[in-house]
């Protein structure tokens, strides 16, 4: 399979082009422009195919009804194919937000040298916007703690999951959002994998740690029931877009 280069420019040996429309948060994929006079961001290059991210004007929908939200496209594309188009969300979304400089007020233009807004008045440059959350599997024995949040879609239990704070590094992170969220006091997290998430913004660390010491005792505004789970008799997890079900599975398959 094709491995997906992000840039800032198509290289010389494009042979198509794919266009993924943003209509809100939803995509529509085409290999034309729908849609005229409208921003774009170039993506990157998957194999010879240019991709671009086209910023459809609210109210405007040259799907015709047919553009599919990231969660509902999961199924849809490969796992490439699918993180391409949360890079078109996430910059389409960054481009939207960030029309005019925060420090002067000036409309600001793309920088031609790197990802970045740039204010032509006071020289502020506006990055794409990352928030990097951690996202941690808590084991005690042959279980682990999966939690309800107020926020979910849908019923079910995950990761315990939470921004990083300026001045943390992610391991103290991890245990502070453990702490406050279900009480309990775990050991030195271990760095698993991550996962962008462009819902709308955020870069997942996924983390594994054991727990020391503690009951569960659950933050109200943040969970709605947490509990400890063997392999055996897990509730219903998350699907397998997310990297909390990537932790999940691979603690089941260590049992």
């Amino acid at each position: 399979m094709s491995e997906f280069v992000p840039s800032l420019s198509p290289s010389a040996s494009v042979s198509t082009h794919r266009y993924i429309h943003v209509i809100g948060s939803s995509v529509f994929v085409s290999d034309r422009i729908e849609i005229d006079d409208t921003p774009q961001h170039f993506l990157g290059m998957f194999g010879d195919e240019a991709c671009w991210a086209v910023d459809v004007p609210h109210g405007e929908d040259p799907s015709y009804g047919s553009a599919i939200d990231l969660f509902s496209y999961f199924g849809r594309a490969t796992e490439v194919e699918w993180a391409i188009a949360g890079r078109a969300v996430q910059l389409a979304e960054w481009g939207r937000t960030h029309k005019f400089c925060g420090r002067c007020g000036t409309a600001t233009e793309l920088a031609g040298n790197d990802r970045s807004m740039k204010c032509p008045s006071c020289g502020l440059l506006a990055y794409p916007r990352l928030a990097p959350a951690m996202i941690t599997l808590v084991t005690r024995g042959d279980q682990a703690l999966l939690a309800r949040g107020v926020a979910f879609r849908a019923p079910m239990y995950s990761c315990l999951a939470g921004f990083v704070e300026p001045g943390e590094s992610l391991e103290q992170s991890v245990i502070r959002e453990v702490r406050e969220e279900v009480g309990v006091e775990i050991d030195t997290p271990t760095y698993v994998s991550s996962q962008p998430w462009p819902f709308p913004h955020s870069l997942m660390l996924g983390f594994r740690a054991n727990w020391l010491s503690g009951d569960i005792v659950c933050d109200p505004t943040e969970i709605m029931d947490a509990q400890w789970y063997r392999r055996d008799e897990l509730p219903n997890i998350p699907p397998r877009i997310s990297i909390a079900r990537k932790l999940i599975d691979m603690w089941v398959a260590e049992g």
